[in-house]
């Protein structure tokens, strides 16, 4: 396995890396050597999971050897093997407690977890301990307890057989824990649970203990970002490294933890279940047998005072006077607060910071009390009591609150007050809506939003986090990223993708077919004239799209209204007729249905694709694969901006405007209105190109995309292939040629079609690109190399682009023959591209290109045993010109179309006759040495054509040109080829002059079809 000197830490990488991956783990290396906090970008298909894997394990690899060493004495280690591994360390860990520290792993998902534990298991650091953190509504095998579909009673129902050890499952985790089994292979969470039924041992308190010596342990980022989640899981981060894959939702994902909602339908709850709990008590008290009560209750005995209750059930009816009380604007809008106004509210109810611990142990007990006495799944189990106490936790998140605390939250929290309207029954609430007028009766929403990301992430680096990665595919602009979060990132990092420029196509139409001008601000939006133009553009394009298209609105109300208007207008009825169709649902087990479906659409031959209509920030966005055929290409519809009008919005503005005026710099609300659009719309073209081999358009169906400024806002990969279109009609042709043009070069991806949209391949396979994106099989057949620490990016580079693509290797004349190569040539019938390699390379400076070329011979029509090809080895005749370096003494030659050999006994003679040559052999080769001199010229004329046409076309299209005449070679495709060859040549007189001249590669049958084609073109 190749090995890689990065700052002084050898990585073992399943493959050659690539430069851009280089860059990566190098940059990542940086960050845990010097301890200081990196923002990394990485494009979807640069292999970012299985960079971050292998270079941070390197590092804590080389650091725990480190340590090791320096727990022995110091004359038993040697001067130099401890200078060297501190240097590779970084000096910023010597300090530090004499134990190595681990790698917090996290990501947004389990199902991302399970993508990383996959890439793991591929590397040769499978060997260290790994631990995952999950909660128990994953790994609960508790026949009762499972059962539980309320999380938070799940939570309390385990608790209390811990507690009382009347769990088997608990009672078996420490007679088990050294279990060798356990760490035998990396165990993700379902291996976990499996092991856990098997053995009888709990999973959940199983994976606990495995964290406390393991080297890496992977876990949702929400149990990081949620102070409350992380104490509960026992997360310790002093002197760890903190990474977080998939990180461009982290900003959200701050706000959120801090953030929370209480309505008064919540405290009317809370009132309720303690008066439930007070009722229960009484009937106890008042029965009339004292021993027959104490046999009743023995059971369920409370562990708190009547008077407890009574108090806090005051409690609860004095902070529903307080809210009841807070005035509301007329128009139903709300009024909004600063942060320091939610404790104004709770202290008219007596709830301060120095009673939280009182208040919360009490509610606990009760929620506890109510989840173990509900006999019925229908009774109350503390949920009113639960949303409070989480509540209390956010508000007085600190143990001990001082003015400096106070001013922090009032300047990043707001607190919206609103009308609490009545749920929708089937579907989310429209954020559009006009809000109703305000009654006497009106229940009330407190909103208590955090705005300052930094908030949550500032408590990791105040719990003693050594290191702090974010990393992504999209989470440019970085300086505005950073500049949200408010903590230090000395280490940035905006990495190109590694795909070229033929693998993408990228556009903004701004008209559609009809000219009508595609723009879906909310102004626009509900013009049936803009909805009709915009599905007449999608009809059009998924003609020319083969195999998977992606859809995306703004928003779920867009995407309806456009629905129904096209289902009226006919549109939806003919778009169904070139593609299936599939629209987002909002529900998880009908999105994987409908996923599932769609998968088996693209597979199904008699279908032309699939096309899926979905949400930016939904679920499609987020997370899934549509690698190759599952996903051609993606059209984003409109600006997917956030509700203008949204109370939350509306106050992120306000605060960002208020930290710009305060601090002099920073993001505007206006700003930052934009960036929210531009990451969404990110993260959808996201799903098109996922590995290197792979290839798609991304086309932006609205106007305001061809400003500048939005342009800029996009991930840099694109930015390049971005070009503004105000015609409809060039957008299909050029989407057109780029498809017929990918799929020459790319001939592989087609294949796809075939296979099903699993993410594991073997390694056998031809097209090693089919698993995840750039995995450590696509290049395993390269020789393994050790790389200098300060030539591996300029090499690594030089690697991609001399390997990336084989077609530009075989197609190069320039080079020599690959052995891949010349086993085809052992196996395919002559052209006249294997015929130069196999002569000798014609010296640029000897060609002159002022006569054209005599006709070249049908090599093409050559007729080749069926079964096996004879080659023949003669001795090398001199050829003026001809260099001896790197030349055999024999060369292959084509076998003579006028002769052939038919029967083994021929064969065995033929053989003979190399070896001894007879005088009839001897006359045979001198007819062949006379005819030599007329083949070489043919040979010449040919390959002054090809040099011609290389230096006259670019690159990418003399690709093309060389795999134009494989593809017609071997399938004798006329029509294909027809439709191909006009791409490469340009209007330009010397190019035209150039396409006439390729009738010579032609079949004889074929020769006067082209000529009357290239009579036809130069007419129109």
């Amino acid at each position: 396995m190749p090995e890689v000197l990065l700052n002084g830490v050898q990585v073992r990488f399943p493959f050659e890396p690539y430069g851009v991956q280089t860059t990566y783990m190098t940059k990542v290396i940086e960050c845990l050597q010097n301890g200081t906090n990196g923002i990394l970008e990485s494009p979807t298909g640069t292999g970012k999971t299985l960079c971050l894997l292998c270079s941070s394990l390197a590092w804590l690899e080389t650091t725990k050897a480190k340590f090791s060493a320096m727990r022995q004495e110091s004359s038993s280690a040697p001067a130099s093997l401890s200078m060297q591994l501190a240097g590779a360390v970084g000096q910023s860990w010597q300090d530090v407690r004499m134990v190595p520290p681990k790698i917090i792993y996290s990501s947004r998902t389990h199902s991302q977890l399970s993508q990383a534990i996959s890439e793991l298991k591929r590397t040769t650091y499978k060997y260290m301990k790994v631990s995952v953190v999950g909660s128990r509504d994953q790994m609960c095998v508790h026949p009762e307890v499972s059962k539980e579909t309320n999380n938070n009673s799940k939570v309390y129902m385990c608790q209390m057989r811990v507690k009382a050890k009347t769990c088997h499952y608990y009672n078996q985790v420490d007679n088990k824990k050294d279990d060798s089994e356990l760490r035998k292979d990396i165990l993700d969470i379902e291996d976990l649970v499996k092991m856990g039924k098997k053995r009888a041992f709990c999973p959940y308190y199983m994976s606990r203990e495995l964290k406390r010596d393991s080297d890496i342990i992977f876990m949702p980022y929400n149990y990081l970002l949620d102070p409350k989640t992380r104490k509960a899981h026992g997360v310790e981060l002093e002197g760890n490294i903190v990474i977080f894959d998939e990180a461009h939702n982290v900003e959200k994902m701050c706000e959120e933890a801090a953030s929370h909602q209480f309505t008064s339908t919540d405290l009317a709850l809370c009132i309720d279940e303690v008066t439930q709990v007070m009722k229960k008590i009484q009937e106890n008290h008042d029965a009339s047998d004292a021993a027959a009560a104490v046999a009743d209750s023995s059971q369920d005995l409370p562990d708190f005072l009547a008077n407890d209750l009574y108090t806090l059930k005051a409690l609860f009816l004095e902070l529903e006077k307080a809210i009841d009380s807070i005035p509301l604007p007329a128009d139903g809008s709300g009024s909004s607060h600063s942060g320091d106004y939610m404790f104004e509210i709770l202290e008219k109810a007596d709830i301060t910071p120095n009673k939280k611990t009182v208040i919360v142990e009490l509610l606990e007990k009760l929620i506890q009390y109510l989840t173990v006495n509900s006999s019925s799944p229908f009774q109350r189990k503390g949920a009113g009591l639960q949303k409070f106490l989480d509540l209390i936790y956010i508000v007085y998140s600190k143990d001990c609150f001082s003015l400096e605390q106070m001013q922090s939250v009032k300047r990043s929290y707001k607190v919206h007050v609103s009308i609490e309207e009545p749920k929708k029954k089937g579907g989310q609430q429209d954020v559009w809506h006009v809000p109703k007028p305000v009654s006497s009766k009106s229940g009330r929403v407190i909103s208590y939003w955090c705005f300052h990301p930094g908030f949550g992430m500032q408590s990791l680096v105040e719990q003693g986090a050594k290191c702090v990665i974010l990393t992504s595919g999209t989470l440019s602009p970085l300086d505005s990223f950073a500049s949200e979060l408010q903590v230090p990132f000395p280490v940035q990092l905006e990495n190109p993708h590694i795909i070229k420029r033929h693998q993408v196509w990228a556009g903004v139409v701004c008209h559609g077919p009809d000219g009508m001008n595609l723009n879906s601000s909310f102004k626009n939006r509900s013009d049936p004239r803009y909805k009709r133009s915009l599905g007449q553009t999608i009809v059009n394009l998924a003609r020319v799209i083969p195999d998977g298209l992606l859809v995306f609105f703004p928003s779920y109300t867009v995407m309806k209204d456009c629905q129904e208007d096209w289902q009226t207008s006919g549109v939806w009825s003919r778009l169904s007729e070139i593609k299936p169709i599939f629209v987002e649902p909002k529900t998880k087990d009908e999105f994987q249905t409908a996923m599932q479906e769609y998968y088996e659409k693209i597979k199904d031959p008699a279908f032309m694709g699939a096309c899926f209509m979905a949400v930016c920030r939904g679920k499609v966005s987020e997370g899934l694969d549509f690698a190759d055929c599952n996903g051609r290409a993606v059209i984003i519809t409109g600006l997917p901006y956030p509700p203008f009008k949204d109370p939350r919005v509306v106050l992120k503005q306000k605060y960002l405007e208020e930290a710009r005026t305060r601090r002099k710099h920073g993001l505007t609300g206006q700003a930052w209105y934009n960036l929210e659009a531009s990451r969404a719309v990110n993260q959808a073209v996201g799903r098109v190109i996922r590995h290197k081999d792979d290839f798609g358009a991304i086309v932006l169906c609205d106007s305001r995309f061809a400003s500048t400024h939005f342009k800029g806002q996009l991930s840099s990969w694109i930015r390049p292939h971005i070009m503004n279109y105000n015609k409809f009609g060039p957008v299909i042709r050029e989407i057109t040629q780029f498809f017929k043009q990918a799929q020459i070069l790319l001939p592989c991806s087609k294949g796809e079609k075939k296979c099903a949209p699993a993410r594991t391949i073997k390694h056998e396979e031809s097209n090693p690109s089919r698993s995840y994106p750039v995995t450590a099989h696509g290049l395993e057949s390269i020789s393994s190399r050790s790389v200098n620490s300060q030539n591996t990016s300029k090499h690594s580079m030089e690697h991609q682009n001399t390997v990336d693509s084989p077609l530009e290797t075989i197609s190069d004349l320039n080079y020599p023959p690959s052995e891949e190569t010349k086993k085809d040539v052992r196996n395919a019938s002559e052209s006249i591209f294997t015929l130069l390699e196999q002569e000798v390379k014609v010296k640029p400076k000897e060609i002159t290109f002022s006569a054209p070329p005599p006709p070249l011979p049908d090599y093409l029509s050559i007729k080749m045993n069926s079964k096996r090809r004879k080659i023949k080895l003669v001795p090398r005749i001199g050829i003026p010109g001809e260099g001896s370096e790197g030349v055999s003494e024999h060369v292959l030659r084509p076998p003579n179309p006028e002769t052939s050999v038919s029967s083994g006994s021929d064969k065995v003679d033929k053989h003979s006759k190399l070896c001894q040559p007879t005088e009839l052999e001897g006359n045979k080769m001198k007819n062949a040495s006379e005819k030599e001199e007329e083949k070489k010229r043919k040979l010449k004329a040919t390959g002054a054509y090809i040099m011609e046409v290389k230096a006259a076309v670019s690159k990418e299209k003399y690709a093309v040109f060389s795999s134009a005449i494989k593809e017609y070679k071997n399938r004798s495709d006329f029509k294909k080829l027809l439709n191909v060859i006009p791409t490469i040549f340009s209007n330009d007189p010397a190019q035209q002059a150039l396409m006439k001249k390729f009738q010579h590669f032609l079949k004889p049958e074929d020769r006067e079809k082209f000529e009357a084609f290239v009579a036809d073109t130069s007419q129109t």
